[in-house]
């Protein structure tokens, strides 16, 4: 067992994933729990998770400096390596300039000073780790002085102490983030720690026996109650009606609410997979005066996702009253609830419509079988399913659609430009070839309105910005570096086509800063 103490970290869940993924069980725990938790059961090792707080202010989460006494190793990550070095004597500061993205790592080879590894030696948690490789960087804060007993094995251009170790006492800290699948090597680091710790690395895989306990798991929850599911016709929502499906059958009405908000297509590819396929009972619910009402004059981006919060569980009620339901099935994933702030230390980045934006007072009970499931996990689910490929390939949509790529109020007129652009994106893009290899391409509704030429003549029009992103579980993501020679033909389509605009940027933004959308 590892115990993964959670000080509010974007990837905190996903740092348990991968633990699990090589095979050993892990229990998050706040920091305020910690040392009960690791005296009441038989804890091998430590993660000290990252987090938005700096080590230095009075009101940062931390830890009972117990833990370090104990004899069990422990790691630390970003966050939890300059906790560990501000309890146990080191020094944390404000680095100069925060660092988001890509950093080089190169491992210290010469042995001239303390802090630098002695030449020709090579710790157990860096086997298999090349003297340099690229690795996922997310932090303001940095460790300048390491504690008594600490070597410092890695650093980049800008950090002093990127890898640190007493290998005496087992404590192991790095500034960077291993959990994501932009960081070189991270599940080797991994790996070795777990090992370190005793542990025996067993790789675990999502398979049909996990997908039938998954199926029985939910039928034992709602027994002969009757449910209705918030179908979208995404992935996610899609998985969870087909799993929920199985579990319950004709128990289960899976309600599908055209906002008007929507893509093109969405609803016919729907009834074509689910009623006449699946043969599942799915109510579609044509709601858009009330999205519409709902969104007028709203501007903040939280308050449009409270607004489609509030919208849809009124109509979600409105069909559970007439069919007597008492459960709400939903379609949340792990991304969802931690960027909605769903742990105690966690900072909310946005509000998902499906978590953050719920009202605090339902009628109805909710029930979210993939809330601790990734993007790419949930894919696996539905292949293992049966769901097509025209469903689990689908990249993936915001519960609040198209009232999030739209800046400023939500209108009609705004709709259908968005609409319009956003189909040529994906017309181009999937004509390139590029369909499966990118996590999502959209096209977003800027509301800025720039000078330009039609005809000889003064034109001022809207500006619509494109978005291509290459990820494989959406906690961090990369901008696609599209050829320009589709960026042109995407561009001049969308410039020809939609009248309204005159102008196409390309988003060249990683994740993080950014997020995937833009609200």
């Amino acid at each position: 067992m590892i115990l993964l103490i959670d000080f509010g970290s974007q990837t905190t869940h996903l740092i348990a994933r991968r633990v699990r993924e090589l095979g050993s069980e892990v229990e998050i725990a706040t920091p305020e729990v910690a040392v009960q938790k690791i005296r009441a059961e038989e804890i091998q090792g430590i993660i000290l998770s990252g987090g938005p707080a700096a080590v230095f202010e009075k009101q940062s989460p931390t830890v009972n400096p117990e833990i370090f006494e104990l004899g069990i190793p422990v790691l630390g990550i970003c966050y939890g390596q300059q906790l560990m070095c501000h309890l146990l004597g080191g020094e944390v500061v404000a680095g100069r300039k925060r660092e988001y993205g890509p950093a080089v790592v190169r491992q210290q080879a010469t042995g001239d000073k303390r802090s630098l590894r002695p030449s020709g030696l090579r710790p157990q948690f860096l086997e298999g780790i090349p003297d340099e490789f690229t690795a996922w960087m997310s932090h303001g804060d940095q460790v300048i002085k390491i504690p008594e007993g600490f070597v410092t094995y890695g650093t980049t251009e800008t950090i002093p102490h990127a890898i640190i170790a007493n290998e005496k006492r087992k404590f192991y800290g790095i500034q960077f983030h291993p959990e994501v699948v932009h960081t070189e090597f991270g599940e080797q680091i991994l790996k070795n720690f777990l090992e370190i710790c005793g542990i025996k690395i067993k790789k675990q895989e999502i398979d049909g026996e996990f997908v039938e306990n998954l199926i029985k798991n939910i039928r034992d929850s709602l027994g002969e109650e009757k449910a209705i599911c918030a179908l979208s016709g995404g992935v996610d929502s899609s998985v969870v009606a087909l799993l929920v499906h199985k579990a319950i059958g004709k128990n289960l009405t899976s309600v599908y609410v055209d906002s008007g908000l929507m893509r093109e297509g969405e609803t016919e590819t729907l009834r074509s997979v689910f009623q006449q396929h699946y043969k599942m009972n799915v109510d579609i619910v044509d709601a858009k005066k009330e999205f519409l009402k709902a969104l007028k004059k709203v501007v903040d981006p939280e308050q449009k996702r409270k607004a489609i919060g509030k919208t849809f569980i009124e109509v979600f009620d409105n069909v559970a009253k007439k069919i007597y339901a008492k459960f709400l099935v939903q379609g949340t994933i792990y991304p969802d609830v931690i960027e909605s702030a769903g742990s105690k230390h966690s900072q909310k980045i946005k509000s998902h419509h499906n978590v953050g934006g719920l009202p605090e007072e339902m009628n109805l009970i909710l029930i979210e079988p993939l809330r601790n499931f990734y993007k790419d996990e949930v894919r696996k689910i539905g292949r293992i399913l049966g769901l097509p490929d025209e469903i689990i390939e689908r990249q993936p949509f915001p519960g609040p659609a198209l009232a999030v790529r739209i800046i400023g109020e939500v209108t009609e007129e705004k709709l259908e430009i968005l609409r319009k652009a956003d189909k040529i994106v994906l017309e181009e893009i999937e004509k390139a070839g590029l369909g499966k290899k990118l996590w999502q391409y959209f096209a977003v509704f800027t509301g800025i309105k720039t000078t330009g030429v039609r005809g000889d003549q003064r034109f001022y029009g809207e500006t619509i910005a494109i978005r291509a992103i290459e990820a494989t579980d959406a906690m961090s993501a990369s901008f696609a570096k599209l050829p320009y020679d589709l960026l042109d033909k995407i561009s001049t389509r969308i410039v020809n086509e939609v009248p309204e605009v005159n102008r196409v940027v390309y988003d060249i933004t990683n994740k993080p800063p950014a997020t995937m959308e833009w609200e």
